[in-house]
């Protein structure tokens, strides 16, 4: 804001260069400099040290990262865009140059001193890690856990009531994946220029190139991330031999699988060994081979894309910036892989693109539901997703078509981290609450007035509706704490990292329009839920109701 009172956009950073290797090299140190605490934290994070300066509360994190074979997977993916895409391969170890250039400035402070947090060193592979560990629990498997959850404790039938469709939507900053420096976004605004191109846009840190929009003189795009159903969880039977471990396959024969142990330091603890094996579904990220519990395997496995093809899509970066028409920023989706959403882009000639990016495997429809058993046949992968057949219009440039991803695998859902209020803030189904709410009766003075307001208004479009977010919050709770589903409410038998995604209350929260709706909700009495919601509603806003209740 200037001294007279107008708004003044803030500067945009302009890195220039003479070629697209030296400005990646410019963009890198820059982005030491000015976000190094925030790529510090990003790196640890994707190799599973963070606990190191972070304590025991970043350990499952760590054991996860370390699990789910996150670094080595980055490692791959490097060494095959070297072999596919040199050109890539060199720009991105001339980023890493620039990172570790300006980290001795960029991460030193007093803050990263009391954490413990020294300026480290970046691989050529870091970035491919940090973009891996930034987007590994949007992509599938943690809602998958949780259908897991409620088949096994109300029985498969509920999955459809509770388990609702699509899983965690994309978040800039979110637990356990990332903790930014003070006062750093997760984007950040960049001009980057050379001979071959202009482009303005968003970066993410600790990835060169502008991988969330871009905008030049004669075309634009912009990216935005969804969940889409791009993993798998495998219920592995394994077994202790002499020689290591070995898994159960769909063949029913025992085959080995991969094993080794690493060691995670924890700061003010002892170090912690973990246990890291993989079969030829993927690697293990809960349980191991140490038997069943109520005769249901413990070990999960997951499979994600970047594991099976060594490809994190590194190869689209370079490309899109040097886009001059959406026809350019078609062709280079086509290397895409993650995370995955959709882009739209349009140029001065008058193109439009709206067409999703990223690799969604095909496979059997009971592998999207919950975990499946390895031992069984029939939920192998077969191939990827064509994203571009049959959807859509063509544009005014008759090439490259208007492209819409159907399917049904890129729902959204509330956050699981983000609380009850998180979740109601989606606006999930108001109808079946507000049916049951009209049919109340033998309320209290100030719980009937509430009443007869909130159904004289849409509560979506109501300035003062904080009335109706706290009536669904209250019966979101008392639905909780029903007997019925203390199963559900109890912390499953998984890694701390995954508690977030298993929260009782936003699920509910998310599924309320269902549990309403239904003819019956095992024994729930729904009607006395919602009638103390109400009066304790009432009684929390504590004023007459002419006076508002925002």
């Amino acid at each position: 804001m200037r001294s007279d009172g107008q708004y003044r956009a803030p500067a945009v950073p302009l890195l220039r260069a003479e070629d697209p290797v030296e400005l990646a090299h410019a963009q890198g140190r820059f982005t030491a400099r000015h976000r190094g605490r925030q790529l510090e934290l990003r790196r640890h994070r994707a190799q599973g040290t963070s606990a190191a300066f972070l304590g025991p509360d970043a350990l499952s994190w760590d054991r996860f990262a370390r699990r789910a074979r996150l670094a080595d997977t980055a490692r791959r993916c490097f060494t095959a865009l070297e072999e596919r895409d040199p050109e890539t391969a060199a720009w991105v170890r001339a980023y890493v140059t620039g990172v570790n250039e300006g980290l001795a400035e960029g991460a030193a402070g007093p803050e990263s001193g009391r954490a413990g947090l020294a300026p480290g060193r970046w691989e050529p592979w870091t970035p491919l890690a940090v973009r891996l560990s930034l987007h590994v629990l949007d992509a599938g498997f943690p809602a998958k856990l949780w259908r897991g959850q409620v088949a096994g404790q109300l029985g498969a039938e509920a999955v459809a009531l509770f388990g609702g469709g699509g899983e965690r939507p994309y978040t800039d900053e979110r637990p356990y994946t990332d903790v930014p420096a003070a006062g750093a976004g997760a984007a950040q605004y960049l001009r980057l220029s050379c001979p071959e191109f202009d482009v303005v846009g968003s970066a993410e840190p600790g990835v060169p190139g502008l991988v969330r929009s871009g905008r030049t003189g004669t075309v634009a795009w912009t990216f935005t991330p969804f969940t889409a159903d791009r993993q798998d969880l495998y219920h592995e039977r394994l077994r202790r031999t002499g020689a290591g471990v070995e898994a159960l396959g769909p063949d029913g024969r025992w085959h080995r699988a991969a094993r080794h142990t690493e060691l995670v330091r924890v700061a003010g603890e002892q170090t912690v060994e973990t246990e890291v094996i993989e079969t030829d579904r993927g690697p293990l990220i809960a349980g191991g081979p140490e038997g069943l519990v109520d005769g249901t395997p413990v070990a999960l496995s997951l499979r994600y894309p970047a594991r099976v093809t060594a490809d994190l899509g590194f190869g689209a970066l370079l490309p899109l910036l040097r886009a001059r028409r959406v026809a350019d920023v078609d062709r280079a989706l086509a290397a895409w892989t993650e995370p995955v959403g959709v882009v739209r882009a349009t140029d001065t000639e008058g193109g439009t693109l709206r067409r999703g990016a990223g690799r969604v495997p095909v496979r059997a429809d009971a592998n999207l539901l919950r975990p499946v058993p390895a031992w069984r046949p029939g939920h192998a992968w077969h191939g990827w997703r064509d994203w571009h057949g049959g959807h859509g219009r063509r544009d005014s440039h008759g090439g490259h078509g208007r492209r819409d991803w159907h399917g049904g695998h890129g729902r959204r859902e509330p956050s699981e981290a983000g609380g009850v209020d998180g979740a109601l803030a989606a606006g999930t189904e108001d109808r079946p609450l507000l049916d049951r709410l009209a049919a109340l009766d033998g309320l209290t003075p100030g719980a009937a007035a509430l009443r007869d307001r909130l159904l004289g208004r849409d509560p979506r479009e109501d300035p003062r509706g904080a009335a109706y977010t706290a009536l669904r919050s209250a019966v979101v709770r008392r639905l909780a704490a029903e007997p019925a589903f203390a199963a559900l409410a109890a912390p499953p038998a998984y890694p701390e990292v995954f508690q977030p995604h298993l929260a009782l209350a936003p699920r509910l929260a998310h599924a309320l329009g269902r549990l309403l709706r239904a003819e019956t909700l095992y024994g729930v009495d729904r009607t006395a839920v919602l009638r103390a919601a109400v009066e304790e509603t009432a009684a929390a806003l504590g004023r007459p109701v002419g006076q508002g209740d925002a």
